[in-house]
């Protein structure tokens, strides 16, 4: 059975493009539409989820788009979401945008599969959600924004975050501070390096760039890229790792390689993940509220889907949380 994705690639247009083509956007040229329509009458194609825009009936569906979903980040979302979709009445779909625009979490979102969505996940570009969200068809976004009808913006105040766990380890007197960060198109890593930055320079601090490394905001990232950073010779004083997960893997990389912690280096990561007051010594983090995140992000889907009025962005609060990670500069 032929897809949207096959009419796209026949009618030498974008999927995002064929999306709007096939529900009638005026976005879209009285040209380019009709030769689309072609291409889906050529192949036979059936629109399926498209005719849910007409609302003529409901799944009693939703669905999650995450990145990933192993890690505790991402168990706590699915948990809190889970939770209000099930006081609703809704099953919850979650599923991986691995794959980009090719995935099934685009075409979840292209051909309408289910009544709404929440989506925290950097690959699905904004030309697809913006093709994607209607009135009709509710998406909450969360860490990104993005601005389109039936789209809501929920991020946490990642900068303040990253200022916040960088002035920290300043005024504990250290100077020489390494950045590792999550992956480059993250929009949750630029907010969190951008409050580094500005942190460092209040404070007259220079940035090395040999000690900014990448560890794609996974354990093992943390860990190969501490590895990178002991393999180098000179070390920081204090290590901030733009999340937990990297800071788990970063500690294990230091206690192999004979640095003690914090005696020798303090370390401070941002999430306060579950197992981060467990591990050995307790981890010193930012603490964003993951629960009640997904929590509020469900709450705005089944609003809007009831039709309710809702403001377009909201923006949550971080914590810092002290425990035996960072120690002062003698």
């Amino acid at each position: 059975m032929a897809t949207i994705k096959d009419v796209a690639k026949l009618a030498g247009v974008a999927l995002s493009t064929a999306s709007y083509a096939m529900s009638g956007d005026s976005k879209v040229s009285a040209k380019t539409r009709e030769k689309v329509l072609e291409a889906a009458r050529q192949l036979n194609y059936q629109k399926n989820g498209f005719a849910m825009d007409l609302k003529r009936s409901r799944t009693n569906t939703i669905a999650l788009i995450l990145t990933d979903l192993s890690g505790p980040y991402y168990s706590e979302l699915i948990r809190s979401i889970q939770d209000v979709a099930l006081s609703n009445s809704y099953d919850l779909i979650a599923c991986s945008s691995m794959g980009g625009k090719d995935s099934t979490a685009v075409r979840f979102l292209l051909e309408k599969r289910v009544d709404g969505a929440i989506v925290l996940a950097h690959n699905i570009t904004d030309e697809i959600l913006q093709a994607a969200g209607s009135s009709r068809f509710p998406i909450v976004v969360m860490d990104r924004l993005i601005a389109s009808e039936g789209l809501i913006n929920v991020v946490v105040d990642g900068e303040l975050g990253g200022y916040s766990a960088t002035r920290y380890l300043i005024e504990k007197g250290h100077e020489h501070i390494a950045y590792i960060s999550g992956p480059a198109n993250s929009y949750d890593n630029a907010l969190r390096y951008k409050g580094f930055q500005r942190a460092m320079q209040e404070a007259g601090l220079e940035e090395k760039t040999k000690w900014k490394l990448n560890g794609g905001f996974i354990r093992e990232g943390g860990y190969k890229s501490t590895k990178m950073m002991l393999m180098q010779g000179e070390l920081p004083s204090a290590v901030f790792y733009a999340n937990d997960e990297m800071a788990v893997g970063g500690m294990k990389a230091l206690e192999e390689g004979g640095i003690s912690v914090p005696d020798e280096i303090s370390v401070i990561g941002f999430d306060d993940i579950q197992l981060a007051e467990y591990i050995q010594p307790p981890l010193t983090t930012i603490r964003q509220p993951m629960y009640e995140s997904g929590s509020l992000a469900g709450h705005l889907l089944f609003q809007m889907l009831n039709g309710d009025t809702v403001n377009d962005f909201y923006k949550l609060k971080i914590e810092l949380v002290e425990r035996q990670s960072v120690l002062p500069r003698k």
